[in-house]
């Protein structure tokens, strides 16, 4: 017992420590990813975002590996770390981890502003976007001069992952490679995840607001004195 409540403030500390380097890694990683996606053609800068790339993901590696070791839990530490595991091995969702860290900053300076609901709400579109932008990359970068390919632009990969993500599906713009139509199947079933919550979490507010509205008795008739 005393092990295990060593083994879980030595990894609370870690985390607390890496909170702010992993969140600026995430964005490193973004802004990386997105000139080595999007610059015409070889050049230096695209070197650099291929080693600002990959310094963020061992980054990420590094993390997983000291929290695993500080938690003393052996392979289980994978399953019931799953989300920081897929983390790990899947480059599209590391930005994500900014509204992580974005929610423990406001944590740790007071109680936050916004209702339950409300951050869900904040917090699920902010992932979605995130999320989006991120997938439109890695689908541009399977797509662009594949043979059939609909994908011609950043901007059709851009509104290929907003109707992907609202599960709207128009069809004028597909992924025709197995690695386009891979990425297409996780976005997938992400979008299906975040809209859930957002519109969960949407339809339980209006229904507090409109069940506290219910629940209050009208103001008593007030009469003028003598009447």
């Amino acid at each position: 017992m005393d092990d295990d409540k060593g083994n879980a403030a030595r990894t609370a500390r870690w985390e607390e420590r890496m909170e702010v380097p992993l969140g600026i890694a995430s964005g490193l990683f973004l802004a990386g990813y997105a000139v080595h996606v999007l610059a015409r053609q070889p050049s230096g800068v695209v070197d650099v975002s291929l080693i600002v790339v990959f310094a963020s993901w061992a980054l990420f590696l590094v993390d997983y590996a000291v929290r695993w070791r500080l938690s003393g839990l052996g392979l289980s530490f994978v399953h019931k770390h799953l989300l920081d595991t897929v983390v790990v091995v899947l480059p599209l969702l590391r930005p994500v981890r900014i509204v992580k860290v974005y929610d423990r900053q406001l944590r740790r300076h007071g109680e936050p502003r916004l209702s339950l609901y409300g951050r869900v709400i904040v917090y699920s579109g902010l992932s979605t976007s995130l999320l989006g932008f991120t997938g439109a990359l890695a689908v541009y970068q399977q797509e662009r001069g594949a043979p059939g390919t609909t994908m011609k632009t950043f901007g059709d990969a851009v509104w290929w992952a907003c109707a992907t993500l609202t599960t709207v599906g128009y069809g004028d713009v597909t992924p025709v490679t197995p690695g386009g139509r891979t990425i297409a199947v996780g976005m997938m079933a992400c979008g299906l995840a975040l809209l859930g919550a957002v519109t969960g979490s949407f339809s339980s507010w209006m229904i507090e607001i409109f069940s506290r509205g219910e629940g209050q008795k009208p103001p008593e008739d007030t009469k003028p004195p003598g009447s």
